[in-house]
């Protein structure tokens, strides 16, 4: 069995993170990973399945998620896809359900792509490390804020080799 691509668009580093603990729950069912920046993967050869991540922001999916779907919009219809977006900052439903509809969107615009598995989950904001163009005074005025959901995001990690229909070595 080849590897298992994770891929992660951020630009504050907490998709990152969730990356990795995606990549740790992977490792820990016996599916080897490799975590890397979605705008530093030149190919998908000798991946068996992909995992992409992004976050979104005021209510658009990552660019270098984006760019990443079309960059290799021929190989990754061969491969199985699973995606995850991180977008609320207050755990609340509508917050949830209007993230997931930002990912919904983001990902009907390329009609090609399918993924196996598709999940949002909270986000962080440090409104002191933000930059232009999030750093605005209404966004500098936000209480810092981390829901990011462990035990989710690794649940759903975990279901992900039977949702690529790879067997743990």
């Amino acid at each position: 069995m080849g590897s298992v691509l994770v891929a992660y668009a951020t630009r504050y580093g907490s998709t990152r993170e969730v990356a990795e603990a995606v990549s740790a729950a992977l490792e820990g069912a016996g599916v080897p990973t490799e975590v890397r920046a979605a705008r530093e993967v030149d190919s998908l050869e000798g991946y068996t399945a992909v995992v992409l991540g992004g976050a979104l922001y005021f209510f658009r999916w990552h660019r270098d998620a984006r760019k990443f779907l079309s960059r290799h919009r021929r190989t990754i219809g061969r491969l199985p896809v699973a995606v995850f977006g991180l977008g609320p900052i207050n755990d609340t439903n509508e917050e949830y359900e209007g993230s997931r509809r930002h990912l919904d969107k983001a990902l009907g615009k390329k009609s090609w792509f399918s993924p196996v598995s598709v999940a949002v989950f909270g986000g962080r904001l440090d409104p002191a490390g933000l930059r232009f163009p999030h750093n605005n005074p209404a966004m500098k005025k936000l209480p810092p804020s981390d829901i990011r959901d462990w035990d989710a995001i690794r649940s759903w990690a975990e279901a992900l080799p039977a949702a690529f229909g790879l067997r743990a070595s």
